[in-house]
């Protein structure tokens, strides 16, 4: 009788539930240490926006008291809400960390599963940084697995990291690789994520469903470590994700030569606040307008030559007309209106004054995006863009970029974050609370307590 094959959770939980501290390359910690940093920016920033507020709202209405710190506010709520509320903080303005390989995702929407969940198993700075390099790892094979990309199949990504958030609580946890594997069961055949979300005009849940999906893996943690079950085969077996989802998976790739690189080496930071294709045309329209002084009126048309899906998710026709911040950061026409206006895309470029300008929305129409073939076939090793821009007196200049600012082949460096994360913890960390916090991080693996870092991070109230 043949023998029974182990299915790819149990290969990835055994993996996982064994991984520490030792056997991450020094790179991988150093990487950790910097995602840490720049995700805790964004976190100190989304803890200023409207959507948290709301949230933030409802779960002090809802969750209990716990050991888990919320960022901003330092209230201790359990594991579950604090995750959700963490997760949506790094997420919500659509500045945190970038991976795209098949599909995009956002690995660092996970670091507050393994946050939340250090916390109440009293872990220290070693094993978040472990934790960290999990959920990224994963996510990461999770990308790179879909043949072509989960969002091709009309998906969004956040259906992957319902397979990820899990691993990384239940190693936070402590817990044997087989409740590890019933903990990826029970999220990830619960929660899979329409694409609609990214589609068209966006809401408020373009940034939610990620960190709904890391809240997800949480709470399976919990449950598996009480006893409950989840299919072992979600992804291999009988109407699983390669069955239900295909037509084609590499699924070796979740599991070949785990631990002889790390992913976390090979993601990406953002520069801008804005959808990850935005950043090359961006990038290549700054350089231009800046190197050759072009002033708005002077810019006639500005031709984008990018990929299908840039031309599809970020060019459609209500890109051409953003109403709220989350429809702006997805539009390439309004990305590109505002570096052409204002010559720079921060956060200060998304408030609803700014995407009702009228200087900047006079730009929007002279932006067209084209799908290149040529293009697609670089893809995704290279995130090329073509622009050219046309002046009102004929003139022409052209820019090609590869990959943009924050890419691992072009990353922001250590002061680069650290300024970032200076502008985005403004208003609600003084300069030396700032200056501890950011010193606590590049110390990680010295600290003793996860809680210590996080009361870093904000005051109870």
């Amino acid at each position: 009788m043949a023998e029974k094959k182990e299915t790819i959770t149990a290969v990835m939980s055994k993996w996982a539930a064994g991984v520490r501290f030792e056997d991450l390359s020094k790179d991988a910690v150093y990487q950790a240490k910097r995602f840490l940093l720049d995700s805790l920016g964004c976190a100190l920033g989304g803890y200023q926006q409207h959507d948290v507020v709301i949230a933030l709202g409802v779960l002090n209405e809802i969750a209990a008291s716990g050991p888990a710190t919320v960022i901003g506010s330092g209230k201790k709520m359990d594991v579950v809400s604090a995750a959700l509320a963490n997760a949506l903080m790094v997420r919500c303005m659509d500045y945190n960390d970038i991976y795209w390989k098949q599909d995009p995702s956002h690995p660092s929407d996970i670091i507050p599963a393994a946050l939340a969940c250090a916390e109440r198993a009293k872990g220290d700075g070693r094993e978040l940084i472990v934790g960290i390099a999990l959920g990224h790892e994963f996510e990461c094979r999770m990308c790179e697995a879909a043949v072509p990309g989960i969002r091709e199949r009309g998906w969004h990504h956040a259906t992957l990291t319902a397979f990820v958030s899990p691993i990384v609580a239940a190693r936070m946890l402590h817990l044997p690789w087989e409740q590890m594997q019933h903990a990826i069961g029970i999220s990830a055949s619960a929660r899979c994520t329409l694409g609609a979300v990214t589609a068209g005009k966006l809401t408020m849940m373009k940034n939610t469903v990620d960190p709904m999906a890391t809240e997800s893996g949480v709470m399976a943690a919990l449950l598996a470590e009480k006893g409950y079950t989840g299919p072992e085969h979600v992804i291999d077996g009988k109407e699983g994700l390669a069955h239900c989802f295909g037509p084609e998976w590499k699924l070796n790739l979740l599991t070949d030569g785990l631990g002889e690189s790390w992913r976390i080496t090979q993601c990406g930071m953002k520069f801008f606040p804005t959808e990850a294709l935005t950043h090359a045309p961006i990038s290549a329209v700054l350089d231009l307008v800046k190197g050759n002084d072009l002033k708005p009126e002077q810019i006639a048309k500005v031709h984008i030559r990018s990929l299908a899906r840039a031309a599809d998710i970020l060019a459609d026709p209500s890109k051409y007309d953003p109403h709220t911040k989350e429809t702006a950061d997805h539009s390439l026409p309004y990305c590109i209106a505002a570096a052409i206006a204002e010559r720079q895309v921060t956060p200060a470029q998304f408030t609803m004054a700014k995407i009702e300008d009228p200087l900047i929305r006079a730009q929007l129409r002279k932006v067209e995006v084209v799908a290149d073939a040529e293009i697609e076939k670089v893809f995704p090793a290279l995130q090329r863009v073509i622009v050219k821009i046309t002046t009102t007196d004929g003139r022409e200049f052209t820019k090609q970029l590869d990959y943009p600012k924050g890419d691992p082949r072009n990353p922001l460096s250590d002061r680069e974050i650290e300024e970032k994360f200076a502008a985005l913890a403004e208003g609600v960390l003084k300069k030396e609370e700032q200056k501890r916090l950011i010193d606590a991080v590049w110390n990680l693996e010295k600290l003793g307590s996860v809680t210590e870092l996080m009361a870093q991070t904000g005051k109870r109230g």
